[in-house]
């Protein structure tokens, strides 16, 4: 086979770069207008191997080969495996945990000891603590974010904006965290220190949490579910919970376990695999009598054990307790319950990497800076440039490491310090991946905390709040570090 060069490769027009991302816009609109929040399952998968084979196509009329085409995809799904993984063993960390008492433990706990004027604040709170302490907002979603989402259906609060809570505090702790990929990886690209990097993005990411509290506890106070109804309803989960399972706060060893594993930097996948595998065992020496109701019937004892504990881990688990509501909230997890999202997160990397392999990424970018003349506009060119390769490409390190590259001789060129660029970096390419449900993030999001809907998006304040800061700070010449000054 013969080798092509790149001199056979024909620069893509703006047009060809236009074509399959106003494809994909319209085909994600249609799928959301017809099959709306179940367009995740199937409907957005479609659209987005659709848009992909037109820029197949437009590629091929540039001089790219299929052979060059089809490697590029399975190197952009490569990128994916290690996400897969996770997801996988957060799948089975859910079955674990639910069938283990430790979500329900925390579920009880927190009902008991959390007011619903300022529940929201809280759980955000709560999971930027976490998520600083270990640096993964995944893993914070995944254990301590679950639990909030069953005790907001305990007060009858809206599982959506106790979702954007959850979110919103996970990615404050996790950008802010010397333990975070992502953290580290912004100023590695950009040329800066670690620490001087987290110096100067507390000037966007500490008021735009603060901002974001303000709005959870006006949100709180203004809840009108705190009445007899809820009373009710918190009475009902307490006492269901506590005579489905043997709530004890050794049900949460599972849960310190697992942080101490991530405080420690071991990767995710095996730290979320052993927790899963602790929860399994938990499971058998603390809730006997929930395994036995649920073991097949004419199964003895050891069998029926280990089928339950089993199914745990690849399908979760199915709680009955007679309450409808309650059994939904019990009942999932599993490796199962992520393979949509795993199908979602393969096939727009496949059209990410087709468009950047393509240079159809690199065109838009060559555009948008011809027209950035000042600072302002040239860290909001940053920022839309990492927001667009979060939703083309559907992964926060693409979204880094992409415009770090392409925009670091410019911000050198301008006289701006690394941290300027690494900091622009976070506040948009971490920061709104999990505003986009095709996104790594966002599917995982989607999938860990068992959400139904796209609303949760819209409470997502801290993400919002956070780029609109960093653009603001860019024109107003605010705290933006220079070569010549100290970062």
């Amino acid at each position: 086979m013969t080798q092509q060069n790149d001199s056979q490769f024909r620069i893509p027009s703006i047009l060809d770069a236009l074509i399959p991302i106003i494809a994909l816009i319209i085909m994600l609109s249609t799928a959301v207008v017809y099959f709306g929040d179940n367009s995740s399952y199937g409907p957005n998968q479609i659209a987005l191997l659709i848009a992909m084979g037109i820029a197949i196509i437009i590629g091929l009329k540039n001089g790219y080969t299929w052979h060059s085409i089809e490697k590029a995809i399975v190197n952009g799904i490569s990128i994916s495996l290690g996400a897969v993984l996770i997801l996988l063993a957060v799948g089975s960390l859910i079955g674990t945990w639910l069938l283990s008492g430790t979500v329900p433990t925390l579920v009880y706990y927190g009902l008991q000891i959390i007011d619903p004027s300022w529940f929201y604040a809280a759980a955000c709170i709560v999971c930027g603590l976490v998520a600083m302490s270990i640096g993964s907002s995944w893993t914070t979603a995944a254990t301590v974010g679950v639990a909030f989402i069953g005790i907001a259906s305990g007060f009858e609060m809206s599982s959506a904006v106790a979702a954007g809570a959850v979110i919103s505090g996970a990615y404050f702790g996790d950008k802010l965290s010397p333990l975070s990929e992502t953290t580290n990886l912004a100023p590695a690209v950009a040329g800066t220190d670690l620490f001087a990097h987290i110096r100067n993005m507390l000037w966007t990411t500490v008021p735009s949490f603060v901002i974001t509290l303000v709005i959870f506890l006006f949100i709180g106070f203004n809840h009108s579910g705190t009445g007899a109804g809820s009373t009710e309803s918190i009475e009902t989960l307490t006492y269901t919970l506590s005579n489905t399972y043997n709530i004890s706060l050794w049900n949460l060893i599972p849960l310190v376990v697992l942080l101490t594993l991530a405080y420690k930097k071991m990767p995710a996948f095996p730290a979320v695999a052993i927790g899963a595998i602790i929860g399994a065992v938990w499971a058998v020496f603390f809730q006997q009598e929930l395994i036995a109701t649920m073991a097949a019937k004419g199964a003895d004892s050891v069998k029926g054990t280990i089928m339950v504990v089993w199914t745990a881990f690849f399908d979760g688990v199915t709680v009955n307790t007679g309450n409808a509501e309650v059994d939904e909230l019990l009942s999932r997890g599993g490796m199962s319950s992520m393979l949509n999202t795993i199908w979602l997160v393969m096939t727009a990397l496949s059209f990410g990497a087709v468009l950047e392999h393509l240079g159809m990424l690199r065109r838009f970018v060559d555009a948008i800076l011809s027209a950035a003349k000042s600072t302002g506009s040239l860290i909001t060119s940053t920022v839309a440039t990492c927001i667009g390769t979060n939703l083309i490409t559907a992964d926060q390190y693409m979204a880094i490491v992409m415009p770090g590259r392409m925009y670091k001789e410019e911000y050198e060129r301008r006289g701006l310090h690394p941290t300027a660029l690494s900091r622009t970096l976070e506040d948009s390419g971490t920061i709104t991946s999990p505003l986009i449900p095709w996104n790594t993030c966002g599917a995982f999001m989607m999938g860990a905390l068992a959400l139904g809907s796209y609303e949760y998006i819209f409470y997502c304040f801290f993400n919002f709040i956070n780029p609109i800061l960093a653009i603001a700070y860019g024109y107003l010449n605010f705290k933006i570090a220079r070569i010549e000054e100290p970062a």
